[in-house]
């Protein structure tokens, strides 16, 4: 039985009226005249209570109801600034023929159907997964989450086994990809309805794999309902969105939630090196397996040189050299190779594979200024946790008299709490620091410059600036770079614009810098 649930929808797609309307890509030939019976997609659902047309046929299914039309399903979500519920007399005049719901109405509009349901969410990743033809069940389909190393895992499994010679699919941060087509996304987890549409088309277009990113939001607001995985992953956790999760316990558990519903024939596959690592396992049905760089473990890597070039370890026990730079990538090379294994690939073929493979784009990009002898790298790190890690790879491979300027700020309208934790990291393990602004928002950039300050220990304060814009921050940096030097630009990554005051502008973090190191 389903319980009700408390679970609310973030801010970023808030509530009925944010969220965009998809057409129909149903499995069956992508039959977008047909209509199928309601009963149809309520298979999976606990009904409480029903009024109206008994089985009506229905349109497309939607929780926006600026986009309903007639015969559609709309479904009531309670968000944390509004209530579906709200919506629902739009919808109806919209021509609606189905309205589910968790609070009955006083008045029933005649000739609709009314379906009361304990969780609205839920209902509707079930709703979606029905509708298009429960496409997760026929794609082999791995979820990856963690607070980094999401998309870079995501991106290397579906570029090692497109290697491989399958058609792959992919649902990251940075795109959807169903085979060599890319699709763009707003989100790191789609909502259940996009979502179930992406499988169908991924199915329909003959792909085997698919590999998807999983957020803490998505698995708090139950948009992975109704999805069937092979597999699942936990990279790690750190201090993030605390803007959302209440408490860090919170976030840990949103992340568990889906290990916690893995069918047995699942496998279930954590890293053993972060200490929540085991507690993802705790409660999984899955077949549980493990990998690290520190402790024994089912899949187990050492790293033997770390250099600008790339990695070279021992992986399974075998010497394996491959492109991508810093510590923290050995631990996704890790889990891809880890995945691959368990979902029955030759391990020579996979490592064979996994070393031409390059880092997805924003992560750990370099771009070297040959005539100035000075490498800028541009990083997704936009957690204290992973400044730091980032910051310290560079330290390991950086040359004798080189230095480290690092540009780094951090997002307006979310987590307050990690700012100074993010300057602090950036001091800790750099030579110079320029603060500065990332996403702003609807935020004073100088007002989050003014939190982050405060995580700068006294004594570095004379090796920090405060350039709140960012272009001018960048140039800032490369002046200032000798030869030898490393400038580390984090927290935008494979972003394209700065949004500030609800407006995207257009700036890429590589192109800055690729322009102030040929300019300069």
């Amino acid at each position: 039985r389903i319980r009700k649930s408390a679970t609310t929808i973030d801010q970023a797609g808030n509530a009925c009226q944010r969220a965009e309307h998809y057409p129909p890509a149903r499995l069956n030939a992508l039959n977008q005249q047909a209509l199928i019976a309601l009963i149809d997609i309520l298979e999976q659902i606990e009904v409480r209570r029903t009024a109206g047309p008994e089985n009506p046929e229905i349109g497309q299914l939607t929780f926006d109801s600026r986009s309903v039309g007639p015969g559609d399903v709309f479904v009531a979500l309670r968000g944390t600034q509004s209530d579906g519920h709200r919506f629902i007399p739009d919808a109806v005049r919209q021509g609606a023929a189905v309205i589910v719901l968790e609070d009955w109405p006083n008045r029933l509009e005649p000739g609709r159907t009314y379906v009361q349901v304990p969780d609205a969410r839920r209902a509707l990743g079930l709703m979606a997964s029905s509708y298009y033809g429960k496409p997760s069940r026929q794609l082999s389909l791995v979820g990856i989450t963690g607070t980094n190393g999401k998309t870079t895992t995501a991106t290397l499994l579906y570029r090692l086994f497109t290697e491989l010679g399958y058609k792959v699919g992919l649902l990251s941060t940075i795109e959807n990809r169903i085979g060599d087509r890319s699709l763009p996304t707003a989100h790191t987890t789609l909502f259940p309805v996009e979502l179930q549409a992406r499988l169908a088309e991924m199915v329909e277009s003959g792909c085997s794999y698919a590999f998807m990113e999983v957020s803490s939001h998505a698995l708090d607001q139950q948009r992975t309902a109704g999805l069937e995985f092979a597999g699942a992953v936990f990279t790690n956790i750190s201090h993030d969105h605390l803007d959302y999760h209440r408490t860090f316990k919170d976030y840990i558990f949103a992340k568990k939630k889906l290990f916690d519903h893995l069918p047995a024939e699942a496998f279930a596959l954590t890293n053993l090196d972060d200490k929540r690592g085991a507690v993802m396992l705790q409660n999984t049905l899955a077949r549980t397996y493990t990998y690290s760089l520190r402790r024994k473990a089912d899949f187990k890597a050492r790293i033997l040189e770390s250099e600008l070039s790339g990695l070279h370890l021992e992986l399974d026990g075998r010497d394996f050299y491959g492109r991508l730079v810093g510590d923290f990538n050995a631990y996704n090379l890790l889990a891809a190779y880890a995945v691959a294994v368990l979902l029955g690939q030759d391990r020579m073929e996979v490592l064979a594979a996994l070393s031409g493979l390059p880092a997805a784009p924003g992560r750990f990009e370099a771009v070297v200024s040959q005539e100035r002898s000075v490498m800028g790298v541009v990083d997704y790190a936009h957690t204290p946790d992973a400044v730091e890690k980032v910051l310290q790879s560079l330290t390991r491979i950086r040359s004798a008299n080189g230095r480290i300027i690092t540009v780094v700020g951090c997002g307006g309208d979310r987590d307050r709490s990690k700012r100074p934790l993010m300057a602090r990291a950036a001091t800790d393990y750099s030579d110079r620091v320029i603060l500065t602004s990332d996403n702003p928002r609807s935020e004073d950039p100088e007002a989050i410059l003014d939190e982050m300050e405060k995580g700068v220990p006294a004594p570095a304060k004379q090796k920090v600036l405060r350039i709140s814009d960012r272009r001018e921050a960048i140039r800032a940096a490369v002046l200032m770079a000798q030869a030898g030097d490393l400038i580390l630009v984090a927290g935008k990554g494979h972003e394209k614009y700065q949004e500030i005051k609800g407006v995207r502008y257009p700036f890429d973090d590589l192109e800055e810098l690729k322009k102030c190191l040929t300019v300069n």
